[in-house]
């Protein structure tokens, strides 16, 4: 596959499924900046491994990326010496063979759009479009007509601000 081809392609894959993606990472997580985080890596991860994909069905194929990738993520949390519940080894068991179920996460989700709004002026706005919109910094830049340097500061200040109030107990609640 030509460089140009894959990486259409990961821009297609990107599109269709980012949701689901995301939606996955965040159930076996219950966190969301590592589950925006793990999601990111299913499709860097996905980009290497394009050519050994045997185009049967994404979906599966990306689920299975993502809870790999969370259950590797669970593990070295583990590691750091947090006992892991019952619940998690046993999602550990039975995720490595398919896809797990994919699980409403709209509760979780307007957790975190609540808990954007309440954020000061200036950031509750670009928290949305970003956490919410998935929109990227220089398209938020060009929207509201100020420099992407700004918007990083005001993203990065938005999600130290959003870990403070949004807790992993709120968001499997």
């Amino acid at each position: 596959m030509g460089n140009t081809d894959s990486k259409e392609k990961l821009i297609q894959l990107m599109n269709s499924y980012k949701n689901l993606v995301f939606s996955v990472c965040l159930k076996l997580t219950g966190d969301y900046f590592a589950a925006e985080d793990i999601a990111q890596e299913t499709f860097i991860s996905a980009y290497e491994h394009l050519d050994e994909f045997d185009g049967t069905s994404e979906k599966a194929w990306l689920c299975r990326i993502a809870s790999n990738k969370c259950i590797d993520y669970l593990k070295a949390a583990e590691r750091r010496a947090v006992p892991a519940s019952d619940e998690e080894t046993l999602l550990m068991e039975s995720t490595r063979d398919g896809p797990p179920e994919v699980f409403a996460t709209r509760d979780v989700l307007q957790e975190v759009e609540g808990k954007c709004k309440d954020l000061p002026e200036g950031y509750a706005e670009i928290a949305r479009m970003y956490f919410m919109g998935s929109m990227s910094a220089r398209e938020i830049s060009d929207k509201m007509g100020i420099p992407v340097k700004t918007v990083q500061t005001k993203i990065y200040r938005a999600r130290e601000m959003l870990k403070k109030t949004v807790r992993k107990e709120d968001l499997l609640a």
